[in-house]
């Protein structure tokens, strides 16, 4: 398949937070995208005995909004995870995309700074994001080392643990073995990836290996599957050239106070340019902290907390800078 076959992208949307932010996606994704060969899912979960509430798009506004930007409402239904892990969502929904059509996912929490088309994807050979620190697992003491922990659940589904290392990196060093965030990915066929990533995420939670009895599968689960399910397809880390997603054409804000205190200037300049029409700046004040981030200067205060070139080396070191000045909105 020619790396720039046409393809469908999608992110989740639903009731709460995600809604706005797949409002704001949206117009990033159009400001950048205009001409869109593909669809723009939104994927919503439905009602069922698996949430406690509704989880669908509440907000009509949003909805309306959703329309205009040319995004595809797509329901689907939890019947494995919902609302004890809506990670799983991710998993889920790719059974109602449609079959056979190439598909990029993205976080909903994610900004689009360029033309998608232009991205060298190779559908045929999947990949993640490799915007990612060593979550998951966490050594423990007198407990299996990285190497044996991931040889383990290489082994259940029949798969080369050995051909996945990194042998740049030293023995028993996160980077050594095969790790993605799930901020994005993409495949040929959604149900083909979706039907292998809900059973390998089943299989690791409801029959657990025992040398994961000390390792938090919540909120990891879907992060523990996906280098799986890469490899499986004959994917890895070097499927994808570097510095396009998570780079020129994406970024993965995941917070906006984090994404005004150490991004890169042309994304603070995109997030306002695509948040600044009045029908869109209606919408998404009603979600307060972008109300208060974008539309009242709080973003510009936290942003001038940090020196881009001279960041602290831990994230955390930023959320509680933030924390202090009042400004770690979510």
């Amino acid at each position: 398949m020619s790396p720039t076959a046409k393809f469908n992208v999608v992110i989740v949307g639903q009731n709460g937070r995600l809604q706005y932010e797949a409002a704001l996606f949206a117009a990033s994704f159009r400001r950048f995208n205009p001409d869109f060969p593909g669809r723009l899912f939104v994927a919503e979960p439905q009602p069922g005995p698996l949430w406690t509430g509704n989880p669908a798009i509440g907000n009509d506004d949003v909805r309306a909004a959703l329309d205009r930007l040319g995004a595809e409402i797509l329901p689907f239904e939890a019947r494995h995870f919902g609302q004890a892990y809506p990670y799983g969502n991710k998993i889920e929904m790719l059974s109602a995309l449609p079959d056979g059509e190439p598909f990029v996912f993205f976080d909903t929490d994610t900004l689009i700074l360029g033309d998608l088309t232009e991205v060298p994807f190779d559908f045929d050979r999947p990949s993640a994001s490799l915007k990612v620190e060593g979550t998951w697992p966490e050594i423990q003491l007198y407990g299996p080392g990285y190497a044996q922990t991931w040889r383990v659940l290489y082994d259940r589904f029949g798969l080369d643990f050995d051909s996945t290392l990194d042998l740049s990196q030293p023995d028993e060093y996160w980077r050594r073995y095969l790790y993605f965030n799930a901020g994005f990915f993409y495949y040929r066929c959604p149900r083909e990836f979706g039907r292998r990533f809900l059973d390998y995420a089943l299989s690791i939670r409801d029959d657990r290996p025992d040398e994961l009895a000390c390792q938090s599968l919540d909120p990891w689960l879907d992060q523990v599957a996906l280098p799986l399910v890469i490899h499986s397809f004959g994917g890895g880390r070097d499927a994808l050239e570097p510095g396009w997603l998570d780079g020129s054409h994406s970024c993965h804000y995941r917070v906006l106070p984090l994404l005004y205190a150490r991004e890169a200037d042309r994304v603070v300049e995109a997030l306002e340019e695509v948040a600044a029409p009045n029908w869109i700046k209606k919408v998404l004040k009603g979600y307060e902290p972008m109300k208060r981030m974008v539309y009242q200067s709080k973003g510009q205060k936290a942003r001038a907390l940090f020196d881009r070139d001279h960041l602290p080396r831990k994230e955390q070191a930023i959320r509680n800078k933030l924390k202090r000045e009042k400004l770690w909105l979510r």
